[in-house]
């Protein structure tokens, strides 16, 4: 194996939560997909993370950490999918779900649909729509299983934007770097207005040999329809947070 390939399973393999979800073989997809990335990020401002070692830890395993959260043949949407990351990374690690990428910035959703075409990732479609605007329309509104948002917003404002996607039963989570007591607490309202409830809490850390990140994992369940009227319009949210 490569030096890369070589270096991204070892730090996979040293760290719990993402033990034994990376391969040989998708390791190497994931090599290629971090070479055209920054390849492009030297013209399209995907990430401020250039190093071999940050990107590993911080993008590539940092993103695969929910894996184990998806259900075999999800259909799966990630919200602010940004540069493709868990986006693209899940869609390479488990062939077995759709990814639907969402985020505003036409040019990053043009990145994540021009990459996955050349890593040949037939199950990676995009949308450069809102997500709130996504979330009233008939074909997307309560039509996923899975719901994932990476470092997009605060958690009150996510689940306004995320759980009317999710199909009764499905699951929103919601990766942070960090999330407080205060945040979780915020959220309680939002969380019971769109019907749902908070079905786990999961803090971790991820580490290489240089550096020690702390994580957090919040699964949300959808228990019930969510009211028609959520989500709101983008500036309702911004004015005024559940």
């Amino acid at each position: 194996m490569a030096d890369f390939t070589s270096k991204l399973i070892m730090v996979a393999e040293q760290n719990e939560v993402t033990k034994g979800i990376i391969a040989e073989a998708s390791a190497q997809k994931l090599e290629a997909l971090t070479s055209h990335m920054l390849k492009v990020n030297e013209h399209l401002n995907l990430t401020a993370i250039r190093d071999e070692d940050g990107v590993i830890l911080k993008h590539l395993v940092d993103s695969s950490a929910c894996v184990p959260y998806i259900p075999f043949g999800a259909k799966v949407a990630d919200v602010g999918c940004g540069g493709g990351f868990p986006s693209l990374v899940i869609a390479i690690l488990r062939e077995d779900v759709s990814v639907f990428g969402v985020d505003s910035v036409a040019k990053k959703v043009k990145y994540v649909d021009e990459t996955a075409h050349l890593l040949g990732l037939d199950n990676v479609s995009v949308s450069s729509r809102r997500a709130e605007e996504l979330g009233q329309d008939k074909k997307y509104r309560e039509a996923f299983d899975i719901v994932t948002a990476r470092a997009v917003a605060r958690l009150n404002i996510l689940c306004e934007l995320c759980v009317p996607l999710l199909k009764v039963g499905g699951k929103f989570i919601a990766m942070k770097s960090l999330t407080t007591e205060e945040e979780l607490e915020e959220a309680k309202n939002a969380i019971l207005q769109v019907g749902a409830e908070v079905k786990s809490v999961d803090r971790y850390t991820l580490k290489n040999d240089t550096e020690i990140l702390d994580r957090t994992i919040i699964v949300i369940e959808k228990v019930k329809q969510t009211p028609s009227k959520y989500p709101r319009n983008n500036s309702q949210i911004a004015k005024k947070p559940l």
